[in-house]
Parts: C-alpha cells; sequence; structure tokens
C-alpha cells in the first residue's frame, strides 16, 4: 500500500510538473541556467546546474535564484521553490576551449561529467540552453598530487536550522528569510584553516537540501566567510516507491561517489550529532579506513538536540570508526580547531 501510495503521488507530481511546463511555454517564459560550482580532475570535469523558465516571479528574483552572490535584497525561502524546471533540456557547456553538449534530467538539474584535459586550478564555465543568456560559472580540478579533500555538512553545521523536525524544516525552508539565517559558531574560521593548511583541496558541502535553495546556500556560505566549493545537494518529492527521498542515502551514495573519482584522498568529514552524520561517516570509515583523515562532529547542545531530532545523545554513543581514522568531536568551531591543532591535518 505504502509504495503504491507513493507511486501515485509520483504520477501526480509529475502532471502537475507538465502542467506548469507547458503553462510556462504557452506564456512565451523564457529559458534561464543557474549555474553552480563544479569540480574535477586534470582528465574530467564534473559540471553543475539547473535549467530553468524565468516566469515573470522570477524575472524578479534573478539576482536571488540564479545565484549572483551580490545580491543584497533577503529572498524567502519559498520563492525558490516556485521556478519551473526545464525537463531534459539540452544545455550548451563551453570550458578550456571546447564545447559539449549535454542533457538535463527531469527536474532541469544538469549534471555531467566531462572527459577533457585541464591544468590544475579553477576554470570558467560558460553554459546556455535554446535561446537562453550565456551564464558563467566555474570548476575546480584538484592537482594529480592531491591527497586531502573536505566534505562538510551544511544543516546545524556550518548554519543553526534545528532539521528536520517538520515544523521547524517547513519554516527554515520557504518562510525564514535567508539573511535571518544564523552561521554555527567558528565553524567558517575552521573551515579557513583547514583551507590554509591543505589550500588545493577540494571542498564539497553535502546536504540532503533541495538544488532549489542551492543560490541562497551559496550567498550564505559567502557572506558568512565559508572557503568555495561545491554545493552536492538532491531533489525533493515522491519517487515510484518512496513517499520522500532518502537524505541518508544520498549522502552515502555521494561519499562512494567521491571515493571512485579520487582514490588517492583521503577526507575530512565535517558534521553534526544532530541527524545522521556519525552513523553515515562512521560507516564510511569502515568500508573505506584508508579513505578517512578525520571525522569532525560538532555536537549539539541539549536544546538543538531536541530541536534537531526530539532525542538527546548519549555520551556512551559507539563510535567504532576504523583503525586509523581520527575522531573529534566538541560543540563549536573553536574548540574543534584547537583539537585538530594536535594533530597533523591543521
Amino acid at each position: 500500500m505504502g509504495k503504491e501510495a507513493a507511486n501515485l503521488a509520483f504520477k501526480v507530481a509529475d502532471r502537475i510538473h507538465d502542467y506548469r511546463e507547458s503553462t510556462a511555454i504557452r506564456a512565451g517564459n523564457q529559458p534561464v541556467i543557474v549555474p553552480f560550482v563544479g569540480y574535477g580532475t586534470t582528465r574530467w570535469v564534473r559540471v553543475l546546474g539547473r535549467a530553468l523558465y524565468k516566469t515573470m516571479l522570477f524575472s524578479h528574483l534573478t539576482e536571488s535564484l540564479v545565484g549572483d552572490q551580490r545580491a543584497t535584497s533577503p529572498a524567502r525561502g519559498w520563492r525558490s521553490f516556485t521556478s519551473v524546471p526545464i525537463s531534459h533540456a539540452l544545455v550548451e557547456v563551453r570550458i578550456g576551449g571546447r564545447v559539449f553538449t549535454v542533457r538535463a534530467d527531469r527536474g532541469g538539474v544538469l549534471d555531467a561529467q566531462l572527459e577533457i584535459e585541464l591544468e590544475p586550478g579553477d576554470h570558467e564555465v560558460r553554459m546556455r540552453t535554446g535561446a537562453s543568456e550565456e551564464v558563467v560559472s566555474s570548476v575546480y580540478v584538484a592537482p594529480e598530487d592531491q591527497r586531502i579533500g573536505i566534505v562538510c555538512d551544511v544543516d546545524d553545521t556550518v548554519m543553526v536550522t534545528a532539521l528536520p523536525r517538520p515544523m521547524l524544516a517547513a519554516w527554515n525552508s520557504f518562510v525564514i528569510s535567508e539573511h535571518a539565517r544564523m552561521p554555527t559558531p567558528g565553524m567558517a574560521v575552521l573551515m579557513e584553516r583547514l583551507l590554509r593548511a591543505h589550500p588545493h583541496a577540494p571542498v564539497m558541502y553535502l546536504s540532503t537540501g533541495a538544488w532549489n535553495v542551492a543560490p541562497a546556500l551559496r550567498r550564505f556560505l559567502s557572506r558568512n566567510a565559508y572557503p568555495d566549493g561545491t554545493l552536492l545537494l538532491t531533489d525533493w518529492g515522491p519517487t515510484r516507491t518512496r513517499w520522500f527521498r532518502s537524505g541518508a542515502a544520498h549522502k552515502v551514495n555521494s561519499l562512494r561517489r567521491l571515493v571512485r573519482e579520487f582514490p588517492d584522498v583521503r577526507w575530512i568529514l565535517i558534521g553534526d550529532d544532530g541527524q545522521r552524520d556519525p552513523d553515515i561517516y562512521n560507516g564510511f570509515a569502515l568500508r573505506y579506513p584508508d579513505r578517512v583523515a578525520a571525522i569532525i562532529i560538532r555536537n549539539l547542545s541539549v536544546g538543538e538536540s531536541v530541536l534537531a531530532s526530539g532525542r538527546v545523545w548519549g555520551d556512551d554513543r559507539a563510535k567504532q570508526v576504523a583503525a586509523g581514522s581520527l575522531w573529534m568531536e566538541a560543540n563549536d568551531g573553536a574548540t574543534l580547531s584547537d583539537k585538530l591543532r594536535e594533530t597533523d591535518l591543521l
């Protein structure tokens, strides 16, 4: 019954999407690309973006939704969910003097791995679809000898959100102004120090948030002095077998992909104990003990833990981390930085 209901919900959502897209086309709405920062090696790059229709509401929020970091007008979260994706859009991608044509998915998300030889460092990426204006993004190419990478959770790790309690999740995602979101004390400094110690490390912000919030999240990170990096987000909504997509599965699969893509890199995994990060990172360390440099867990306060998950972690929580990996916990970034100074990672 659960799977049948989920499949029905998926079909209804699919019909609604078709209706909204056909309405946008009849209204003459123009396509636009929302670019995201990608990453890669000297042999390939992963480019990311999203194809949308520029609806009337969208036209008043171009800076906010396309991701201009200079945008200063506070946008409510719900506005990012009013855009209409372009299903299976053909997107022209220009990088390193070459031109690629790639296809977005059903939700308009462009996620393509392109075979190309590039020097280490940042490279400009230009994208367009149909008659859309060309937009500019970038990819970071890690050096071949890079051995450290950074993966950082978002909710309750870099920003205080008190997720996933349903009402608070809805409030944070759809109602609250992005300028009202609070950074987690000391975490930006921790990230900056890590990147100073490992200046060529690829940085990934791994979250269960939807691609809709990527521009606002990018601006939040920039406004609060977090290092630039790639956002690894996901889709919301029902699938043919589930009412809600699995956030934990998204994180697990993303980490597995990074292992395949960077077989010689050891990862510094940063998260919090309000949701599943300790379990996910612990499982990753047990499967890939030689791919973990450290596991850094921000401990939520008792109040934050209750808001985030309705429970309080006990001090006897199992930490069965694979031999050789480092596990450290603290309530704020400053204390975590002090603990990292006792290692060779900072």
